[in-house]
């Protein structure tokens, strides 16, 4: 959908043209005008503007926000069968807690990445931080602590970190966002400086000049509210989809520690997710019956 959105925008932009001047004018002014001076203009534009994002942001801050134009394709980190994983695994989880005792998960815990337990559940084992994120949690209760409300605390406390972290390059593009119809005037002032150079033109001249310097405006309020400002709340969504996931383990776990029985746990996990990726009662029932015995 992100995609055809994209198209819409050069279409309803080019449409909006036609319809005011006309299909031979609107033709006559993109070929005479908006496409000759459109590539100085968007090199200044986009240039000083991705100079000034890698001049703000730090290296894993860039990485990461080219890792989220995935966003375009893939709007959330995890679908519906993810989280029935997810859910399947705690399920797994607390079943083991509750009739072998926190104690006979530290094998599990302590060695993860070949765990007969997290390897029946492949999509889950292969997300290094999520895992990581469980286990610690799952030591910390197998060295004694279960109270709820201290654990609640800590994993709100990190899960807030995971949050400021994953949503850090949408806010770093809604910044770039920001300033790029500035920059778009320091194309324009570009352009009537060169302009003015060329005073003793003709007026047909003199228009086209004109008309390429005010292309530098257009470009930048288009670029900003076009594109990148929507791309960075695309990426916002994304990163949030991300945060859900810690989200779910969380709950999961102090509903468990509350007293829950492993079903109700994974209840109240399944509860707080978006509809979108959120499985009905029955249907996750159903697939909880049908998973093996956890390992011991």
């Amino acid at each position: 959908m992100k995609l055809i959105g994209i198209l819409l925008v050069f279409a309803a932009t080019f449409g909006g043209l036609v319809m005011t001047a006309g299909m031979e004018k609107a033709m006559h002014l993109t070929k005479g005008v908006i496409l000759p001076a459109a590539p100085g203009e968007a090199m200044v534009i986009m240039g000083c503007a991705f100079a000034a994002f890698i001049i703000a942001q730090s290296t894993q801050t860039i990485k990461d926000t080219i890792k989220y134009m995935g966003c375009m394709v893939k709007p959330f980190s995890y679908k519906k069968s993810d989280y029935i994983e997810l859910l399947s695994m705690l399920f797994t989880v607390f079943k083991l807690a509750r009739s072998k005792g926190f104690l006979a998960l530290e094998q599990h815990v302590e060695n993860s990445s070949e765990s007969t337990l997290f390897s029946q559940f492949p999509n889950f084992h292969k997300n290094h931080h999520a895992l990581e994120f469980l286990c610690d949690y799952l030591r910390i209760i197998s060295l004694g602590n279960e109270d709820a409300g201290q654990l609640g605390a800590l994993m709100g406390e990190e899960i807030s970190q995971i949050e400021a972290h994953e949503t850090h390059p949408a806010h770093a593009m809604h910044h770039m966002a920001e300033g790029i119809p500035a920059l778009g005037i320091v194309a324009a002032v570009l352009g009537v400086i060169k302009t003015m150079a060329s005073i003793s033109e003709p007026p047909e001249v003199l228009g086209k000049l004109i008309g390429g310097a005010l292309v530098g405006t257009f470009l930048g309020v288009w670029f900003s509210y076009a594109f990148f400002g929507p791309f960075s709340l695309a990426i916002e969504e994304r990163a949030l989809s991300e945060v859900q996931y810690y989200k779910t383990i969380k709950t999961a776990i102090i509903a468990f520690l509350n007293g829950a029985a492993p079903q109700v746990a994974v209840e109240f996990a399944r509860k707080s997710l978006p509809h979108n990726v959120q499985p009905n009662f029955y249907e996750l029932e159903e697939i909880l019956n049908e998973l093996p015995p956890p390992p011991t």
